[in-house]
C-alpha cells in the first residue's frame, strides 16, 4: 500500500548478517532454494513465522492479507535469499525473515519516499538486532544495486502499480518498469520466483497506465504480465485467494467503500 501521505526523515541503519551465518546460508540455499510449493519444510517454516512473537498490529492483518496463502504461493522456504520490494513498514519482510531463518536472508527495500514514510516502523521492527538476517536497502528504484544471481525470491505487495505512479511534485513516475525488472532478473538465480500482489484495474491501454495509477492506485493485471514477459520472465501461475467480485475496479483503493476490500490479483513469474 502506498505510504506517500506520511512524512519523516532520518538515515536508516544497515543490518548485516554475521560471517558465520552467511557461510551457512551458502550451504543451505543449495538445499532449499527450489523447495516446491507446499513442501513440508516451507509450510512448517511459514506456520512458525505466523505463530512467532510479532510486531504490534501485524497479527491482526494476517487473515485479511491471506499471508499464509501468499507466502506458500511464493514457495519461500528456509535458507533462501529474498527481497521485499517497496516493503513499507515491513509486514512481509518480517515474515519472510522468519521463514528463511538464520541460514537465509531478506533485503528490505524502499526508495527514498517509502523509507521516509515508514521510518519509525522500520527502526522499531528491525532495530537492535531484532531480525538479524534482514538488511535494509534504500536506493532509487531504477538504480537498485543487487549482486547477480544472489536472490531466490522477490515479492511486490500492493506496490507494483507505484512504478507507474507519479508522486506529488515529481516530474516522473516512481520507477521504470523495464529497468526495475531488468535489475531483478539479473539478481535472481535461474528458477528464481517473483510474486506480484496488486489491486485490479479494468483493462487499460498502456498509454493510460500512469493516469489510472495516479487516480486509483491500481493496475491492469494484463499490463503486469506483459511487463514481466517482455523482461524475459515466464508466467508461472496465479492465485485467486484475494479476489473480490464486488469491487468495481474504478474507485481509488483509499476510498472507504473499498479500502482493505479491493479485488486483488496474485501473479507468479519465474526466471528461466
Amino acid at each position: 500500500m502506498s505510504l506517500q501521505s506520511q512524512l519523516a526523515k532520518s538515515e536508516i541503519n544497515m543490518l548485516y548478517r554475521s560471517c558465520a551465518g552467511f557461510l551457512l546460508g551458502l550451504v543451505a540455499a543449495a538445499s532449499f532454494a527450489q523447495a516446491p510449493t507446499g513442501s513440508k519444510a516451507s509450510l512448517s517454516a511459514i506456520d512458525a513465522a505466523l505463530a512467532a512473537e510479532r510486531y504490534p498490529g501485524d497479527r491482526e492483518q494476517d487473515a485479511r492479507r491471506k499471508a499464509r496463502e501468499v507466502l506458500t504461493f511464493l514457495e519461500i522456504g528456509p535458507g533462501q535469499q529474498a527481497l521485499d520490494f517497496y516493503s513499507g513498514p515491513g509486514y512481509y519482510s518480517e515474515l519472510m525473515s522468519r521463514v528463511v531463518g538464520p541460514t537465509g536472508g531478506v533485503f528490505v527495500y524502499n526508495n527514498e519516499l517509502y523509507a521516509q514514510a515508514a521510518h519509525h516502523d522500520l527502526m522499531k521492527r528491525f532495530g537492535r538486532g531484532r531480525l538479524p538476517n534482514a538488511k535494509l536497502l534504500r536506493e532509487s528504484s531504477n538504480y537498485l544495486k543487487l549482486q547477480a544471481e544472489s536472490l531466490d525470491r522477490v515479492i511486490f505487495v500492493l506496490v507494483y502499480h507505484d512504478l507507474y505512479w507519479t508522486p506529488r511534485g515529481s516530474p516522473d513516475t516512481m520507477g521504470d518498469a523495464q529497468k526495475v525488472l531488468g535489475i531483478l532478473r539479473n539478481a535472481l538465480r535461474p528458477g528464481g520466483l517473483v510474486v506480484v500482489v496488486d489491486h485490479v484495474a479494468n483493462e487499460t491501454p498502456r498509454e493510460n497506465l500512469v493516469a489510472v495509477a495516479n487516480r486509483t492506485h491500481r493496475i491492469d493485471p494484463r499490463a503486469v504480465r506483459f511487463d514481466f514477459e517482455q523482461a524475459g520472465f515466464e508466467f508461472a501461475g496465479e492465485s485467486d485467494v484475494l479476489k473480490n467480485q464486488a469491487d468495481p475496479h474504478t474507485t481509488s483503493v483509499f476510498d472507504t467503500s473499498v479500502r482493505n476490500r479491493t479485488d486483488q490479483f496474485i501473479y507468479k513469474f519465474r526466471k528461466p
